[in-house]
């Protein structure tokens, strides 16, 4: 068996849409545990496993593999710092122990590689607040030891979940309908784009012959109340919600991040913010 494509990380937003986008070349792989209806028959990782890994490398023989898979739940990656090193980095390790010479490895990676108020290009050093940014960081620096790799760092995309829940747009909307508390970070700023259009920049990326760090980058930064507000009114929902200063959260929080990159051309024009842009789900 051939596959163009492999999709490690599946459940992950930004893996979701891009096994559904592109279907045809896409082979994907989920995380293990995860039973939402539109990925259930999807096969799950086993990344703790190396002969796993090396078994599916050897039967799909793939041109590259789109690595998506990641735990991003700031909170539990503070409380579980081993279990996030284990799932952020270790996995990453082991996929790269048995990556055959002739795959291309993508790493999408995240914004939360830096911290602090900020404009930042592909150049700027890394400063994580957080233990799932320093997981972040600490992949990458693997990644990027192989030659012909890319990393490619992502802001905030906005579409829809497998679960239904989580992701900005679903969890807005769940947690409304269903009376549940939200909360909003006044003082958090980042690159905001709808998923649809930032699959296909990074998918365009991925074919291209770019290689080392590169940013997705969008028009403006906007603040996650901006972002609540507008998104709750497209959902026609009350814009009804706490406003909260990220210094009172328990677990860190970035502030204005702000992604542009250092190249030209098309692959590095801004994407249009979510404020800008018509496209929707």
């Amino acid at each position: 068996m051939t596959c163009s494509i492999l999709l490690f990380g599946a459940t992950s937003l930004l893996g979701f849409h891009l096994a559904r986008l592109f279907p045809d070349i896409v082979q994907p792989y989920i995380s293990p545990g995860n039973r939402s209806k539109p990925v259930r028959s999807w096969p799950a990782l086993k990344l703790e496993d190396s002969n796993w890994i090396q078994e599916i490398f050897e039967r799909t023989n793939p041109d590259l593999l789109l690595y998506c898979h990641a735990v991003c739940d700031v909170t539990k990656c503070e409380s579980s710092p081993d279990w996030a090193n284990e799932v952020n980095v270790q996995h990453v390790e082991r996929v790269m122990a048995v990556l055959p010479d002739k795959t291309r490895l993508v790493y999408v990676s995240s914004d939360h590689v830096f911290g602090g108020d900020g404009i930042y290009h592909e150049e700027s050093p890394p400063c994580p607040i957080s233990m799932y940014g320093r997981t972040r960081v600490e992949a990458e620096q693997r990644v990027l030891q192989r030659a012909g790799s890319l990393v490619i760092r992502t802001g905030l995309g906005i579409g829809d979940s497998p679960d239904g829940r989580t992701g900005h747009w679903d969890w807005l909307r769940y947690r409304t309908q269903k009376s549940l508390p939200v909360t909003i970070i006044e003082d958090e700023y980042r690159s905001v784009v709808w998923m649809r259009e930032l699959v296909v920049r990074v998918m365009a990326l991925a074919h291209s012959p770019e290689v080392g760090i590169r940013h997705i980058s969008a028009t403006r930064a906007i603040s996650r109340v901006e972002l609540a507000q507008y998104l709750m009114k497209k959902m026609g929902l009350p814009a009804k919600f706490k406003i909260e200063s990220r210094h009172e959260q328990q677990a860190p929080h970035i502030g204005r991040v702000e992604l542009q990159s250092l190249y030209k051309g098309e692959l590095f024009l801004p994407l249009k913010s979510v404020l800008d842009s018509k496209v929707i789900i």
